[in-house]
């Protein structure tokens, strides 16, 4: 009996003190990071769509990041490597959330890489800011995943540009390069990024004195848009503007082909996986155009230097999310460097000072809301191969 009593007491200061290192504050977390720099290893974690519905995205960033780290690795930063841990959040908001739980209290990492979506980086702000550990989203372009009700989320970063500033090219260039008067706008309604570069779109169209004649919806996982397709069909729209993610996007734009709804169609950096062209198959791909981060066309030194040792990785042509991560790779690596330590304050304060930094998807500079002010890409397809069009400074 008095073993039991014993065995009992023990468990129970066990799991008090799990659970007081589990709830602890920044100054044991920091401790915690400042060891494994103080080493010869920068723990990083990824927090990345690794499986799951939108499983390109993640596991494209993850190349560009492994390809960026080996690189950095050759030298080190003050004599230290960066070691990456990968947790995979499934492509879910939950997953993501338990995740950076996992990263920072177990991990201890110096900072996070990560998420890929708007929506599963938006479920990692709060616990990053509580633990003041600074995050980069690659490709999070929900503008209030860094700001949001007139307050700064100043442990969040992203390496892509916003929703606003992608639906206002994409405006932009439908009314003046493509000449079109009329529009019609295709959304997952379950979808923040679609619905913020819908409405962005839909401004900046009617500023330039187009009209949008024709508004429709879906929820990701449909699979039949013939009878949405019609309905727009039917209103005449010179330009059909889809801004949603590639395994809806490939099967509408098959669809649509199918349907001989043959105007122009745009989208945004969603529509960036090989997938999409499995999807859709090639020739629905003819007269259509995306905004995006970067192309592989560009003729850019620093891009044809990155293309040509992704290629020799990977044996296939980087797309965006390739390059995202590649340089978010790089931002951590220079704000680190400069810094002069692992630790996540200091990191956070170096990034918030990143200036004029010449990389793969633009020159960084952060805004005062987290955000890079760098130029955008538009692309076109032909015979299923992006296609550099143009280039546009903010």
């Amino acid at each position: 009996m008095r073993k039991r009593k014993l065995n009992a007491l023990f468990m129970s200061l066990m799991l008090s003190a799990g659970v007081l290192a589990a709830c602890s504050g920044n100054d044991e977390q920091t401790s915690g990071t400042e060891s494994n720099g103080s080493g010869d290893k920068i723990r990083i974690g990824a927090n990345l769509e690794l499986s799951g519905n939108v499983a390109s995205y993640g596991q494209g960033i993850a190349e560009g990041l492994d390809l960026a780290i080996e690189e950095i690795n050759k030298e080190g930063i003050d004599g230290k490597k960066i070691e990456l841990v990968k947790v995979d959040n499934k492509s879910e908001a939950a997953e993501a959330t338990s995740g950076t739980l996992k990263l920072i209290n177990q991990d201890k990492v110096s900072a996070i890489v990560g998420a890929a979506t708007s929506t599963n980086t938006l479920a990692q702000v709060q616990i990053a800011q509580d633990n003041q550990i600074p995050i980069i989203t690659p490709s999070g372009t929900n503008p209030d995943i860094t700001f949001k009700d007139d307050k700064l989320n100043d442990f969040i970063f992203r390496t892509c540009f916003i929703d606003p500033f992608q639906g206002e090219i994409a405006a932009n260039f439908a009314a003046k390069d493509l000449g079109v008067n009329s529009a019609a706008i295709l959304i997952d309604s379950s979808n923040d990024y679609a619905k913020g570069l819908a409405s962005a779109f839909k401004e900046a169209f009617e500023e330039n004195g187009g009209k949008v004649i024709g508004e429709e919806a879906y929820v990701a996982k449909d699979t039949d848009f013939r009878a949405t397709l019609t309905r727009l069909k039917s209103k005449n729209p010179e330009f059909v503007y889809v801004p949603g993610y590639y395994e809806e996007v490939g099967l509408i734009l098959k669809q649509a082909k199918e349907l001989g709804f043959d105007v122009p169609f745009m989208g945004g950096d969603g529509w960036d996986s090989p997938t999409l062209v499995e999807i859709a198959g090639a020739e629905a791909l003819t007269n259509t155009y995306i905004t995006n981060h970067y192309s592989s066309g560009d003729t850019d030194e620093k891009i044809q230097n990155f293309v040509k040792a992704y290629e020799a990785k990977y044996k296939e042509t980087p797309d965006a999310f390739n390059a995202l991560g590649y340089d978010t790779a790089y931002l951590l690596a220079d704000a680190i460097k400069r810094a002069g330590s692992a630790d996540p304050v200091k990191i956070k304060e170096a990034l918030e000072e990143t200036k004029d930094l010449l990389l793969i998807t633009g020159n960084f500079t952060y805004d005062e809301k987290h955000n890079p002010v760098k130029s955008a890409t538009i692309l076109t397809f032909k015979n299923g191969e992006q296609v550099f069009e143009t280039k546009v400074n903010p």
